[in-house]
């Protein structure tokens, strides 16, 4: 599996044009998605009004729990990324000498941005019903950067992505059960 997630990696981050490289560094950028963070944020509070103070703080939760849990998986398995592993030395395309640090699996940049477009779907596409599309569009688009970059296999990706769909769908399962359990003793 290690060779397939090897072969795949070189070919889809041999796909690069001189045009492309600022767009996907940009992508990868989590401070560059700032405005798009707010404009969801105002989103959640104008449908939601004060209900949306728990799902905000669902949201930290759930950002702070994919970080911390895709960071502690690299450190237990000890994966090197692309860019650390010696026999694939002078066939990556990087940008801006980035290497990213020793391990890679799983990508936290996947697991964040999938977690945010789980949840975020959840609460906002019954009001905005392509909501999701452009939400997993946004996360497909910072998760394949990472590969375009050099930083992660394809593996590192998906299994960053399936972390963070997981758990975004937990954190709303807890978030209902506290929400019924509030609405029946009238938090």
């Amino acid at each position: 599996m290690t060779d397939l997630d090897q072969q795949l990696f070189l070919f889809l981050n041999s796909l690069h044009s001189s045009w492309l490289d600022p767009v996907m560094w940009w992508f990868s950028n989590r401070l560059i998605w700032i405005p798009l963070y707010a404009f969801v944020l105002y989103l959640i509070i104008r449908k939601y009004q004060w209900r949306s103070v728990g799902i905000i703080l669902s949201i930290a939760l759930l950002i702070a729990a994919t970080d911390q849990f895709s960071v502690l998986i690299k450190n237990m398995v000890e994966r090197p990324r692309p860019t650390h592993e010696p026999a694939l030395a002078g066939q990556i395309h990087t940008l801006n000498n980035y290497l990213g640090g020793a391990y890679g699996f799983v990508s936290s940049h996947a697991s964040n941005s999938f977690a945010l477009a789980t949840i975020t779907t959840i609460f906002l596409s019954p009001f905005f019903r392509c909501f999701g599309y452009w939400a997993f569009t946004w996360a497909f688009l910072v998760s394949y950067s990472r590969i375009y970059l050099g930083v992660h296999y394809p593996g590192d990706i998906l299994a960053g992505a399936a972390v963070g769909v997981l758990l975004a769908f937990i954190i709303h399962k807890l978030y209902g059960v506290f929400i019924e359990k509030c609405t029946n003793q009238y938090c």
